[in-house]
């Protein structure tokens, strides 16, 4: 009986463009093991179709993270969820292990294919010139964290520190924010076009590189990198090609090497979503103060929380609102929380330390509105 009222109140809902209860629009997972403590991730729709992509893969050597940020469309961030862990995996196979340049060779290859797709999706579609994706990557392994981005998620550290003999946590960024909206990135991306005085403009409220993107690297947006589209008959159908002298985006991954440490206490990973309405100091005490379970999931709440408060409204109500309608009140966020225990020696961790699987946010939060994402995938994959 109840499945059948269910099954009546989805139109109504869908016709008045609100979902009844809870959030119908959020994902979660409380908590899982990883190799060096527990993690959680939670995701939350706007966009009609989702274009944040997660996942994290586990293993006795290492533990994998990936936030995937789409725009223009999901098809990027989606090929990245499933080709750039695989060929992370690869490269480090062959080199016997994790580094720098694995990491960059995983990216152009992830780069290499989504182009590869795209010209021969182009007859096709032509829009998929247009599609990109920011690019979020954590790696630990022996004790050693890499975080590698394109675009403007973010990894945030929170440490613990001594002051006054008092102990407490403070936030540490380690990724860089690829936006021309940072002054330092702008003057980046001018000075590699001296001959181009209009390479970034103020528009629509924001910086944006030729008055379209906000990000100066990602997976992705080949119209914005490769001139000879500019020429190709097919995408001059496609609304108004730019005309370029060279790329004025790049692929090419920042990247931070951190030998972790026992003050290191946790990694919050997540998309520009979340940093749109937190500050790092603000989400690091959230995690902090709070218990483990669900960890990432009120990290999302409180992003919505101040959504809420910006627009005057309950939080209820924000709750409520339909995706894509969502999307003039908040961008899709995702939210990964890595717990960083030094212990190593207690059964605890031992246990955790056999620890192996992938968890995968759904590729859409409406249709899939599930308790857990999809396992075992990337295991498939990469094995």
């Amino acid at each position: 009986m109840a499945m059948m009222l269910r099954s009546l109140a989805r139109p109504l809902e869908r016709c008045l463009g609100l979902r009844a209860g809870g959030d119908g629009l959020m994902w979660h997972t409380d908590l899982k093991p990883h190799a060096s403590g527990d993690y959680s991730i939670a995701v939350v729709q706007a966009n009609k179709n989702l274009e944040d992509q997660s996942q994290v893969f586990t293993s006795p050597l290492g533990t994998y993270v990936g936030v995937y940020d789409g725009h223009g469309g999901p098809e990027a961030s989606r090929f990245v969820n499933k080709h750039l862990f695989p060929f992370l995996h690869k490269f480090a196979t062959e080199q016997g292990g994790l580094s720098a340049d694995v990491i960059k060779k995983a990216f152009n290859a992830t780069e290499e294919e989504f182009l590869h797709l795209v010209k021969q999706s182009l007859p096709v579609r032509p829009q998929i010139a247009s599609v990109g994706s920011c690019c979020l990557v954590g790696a630990i392994s022996n004790d050693v964290l890499y975080v590698a981005n394109l675009g403007d998620s973010r990894a945030v550290l929170g440490k613990r520190v001594s002051e006054n003999k008092k102990n407490k946590v403070v936030a540490e960024r380690l990724s860089t924010d690829h936006n021309v909206g940072v002054e330092e990135v702008r003057k980046e991306v001018e000075a590699l076009h001296p001959d181009d005085s209009h390479v970034v403009v103020y528009t629509r409220g924001v910086w944006r590189i030729k008055g379209i993107i906000q990000v100066s690297r990602s997976i992705g947006d080949v119209y914005l990198k490769k001139p000879d589209f500019y020429r190709d008959p097919i995408f001059q159908r496609f609304g108004n090609p730019v005309p370029l002298k060279r790329p004025v985006i790049t692929a090419e991954p920042s990247i931070l090497i951190r030998k972790l440490k026992p003050q290191d206490l946790f990694l919050i990973f997540a998309s520009d979503g979340l940093w749109e309405q937190l500050s790092d100091e603000t989400a690091v005490d959230i995690v902090f103060r709070n218990p483990r379970a669900g960890i990432a999931k009120r990290l999302v709440s409180a992003a919505l929380r101040e959504v809420a408060k910006k627009r005057e409204m309950r939080y209820g109500d924000i709750k409520k609102i339909e995706k894509g309608i969502r999307r003039h009140f908040h961008d899709d966020i995702t939210v990964i929380v890595i717990y960083l225990d030094q212990q190593r020696g207690s059964s605890h961790n031992i246990v955790k330390h056999n620890a192996m699987g992938c968890t995968t946010a759904p590729i859409d939060i409406y249709s899939y509105n599930a308790d857990e994402g999809y396992e075992g995938d990337l295991l498939q994959t990469v094995s």
